[in-house]
């Protein structure tokens, strides 16, 4: 049982600071991702290794090849692939962080919801999100999702840009009939491809 949040999801009512709103998300992840006990949930499609994704993230680029520069996406998919997979032990994470699970009332991020795929694996499933937010705020997520127990490193950030490609790559394969998810997908494929960090 949960409570009910008033509000609209973000992306109908997206909030007014991206930058703000990616202060407050990243202050939630922190808290988020933290050690999961031994019997937490394992999530086969998310939080798991890059390699674990690659047939199905290979199958969807055949499948929106016309909506995509699939050689772009291919490249940038195969050197983060080989990007060292987390290491350290599982967190809970989200596992499906987008703008439609995301509550903004009064033009501010308000609520997170939907946590049915909430499990324990690599937080970088979840910093994906900061290639939908605009490039100005990314590095504000960043930097208020990092702590000292937990830091954002260069490899969690490679494999967080790789499960941004993922996850673009799902919704705009999975969106025929959801034409906000399916501009969201492209919008972070191109983020991930035009990242100059």
């Amino acid at each position: 049982v949960v409570p009910w949040f008033s509000g609209q999801n973000a992306v109908l009512a997206p909030p007014e600071d991206a930058s703000a709103m990616a202060v407050v998300l990243g202050q939630f992840l922190r808290a988020l991702h933290q050690p999961s006990p031994g019997d937490a949930p394992h999530n086969p499609r998310r939080g798991v290794p890059l390699a674990a994704r690659d047939e199905a993230v290979r199958t969807r680029l055949d499948q929106v090849k016309h909506l995509v520069d699939r050689s772009a996406v291919l490249a940038l998919w195969e050197r983060l692939v080989a990007t060292p997979p987390w290491s350290r032990p599982p967190v809970w994470i989200h596992g499906d962080l987008h703008p439609r699970n995301l509550i903004v009332e009064g033009g501010r991020l308000s609520a997170v919801i939907d946590f049915g795929d909430l499990s324990a694996g690599d937080p970088a499933t979840d910093l994906a999100f900061a290639w939908m937010l605009p490039e100005a705020a990314r590095s504000r997520l960043f930097a208020s999702a990092h702590e000292e127990t937990n830091p954002i490193d260069d490899n969690t950030r490679s494999r967080a840009r790789g499960w941004a490609l993922t996850l673009g790559l799902a919704y705009v394969a999975n969106s025929l009939d959801d034409e906000p998810m399916g501009a969201l997908g492209l919008a972070t494929i191109d983020a991930a491809l035009t990242d100059r960090a």
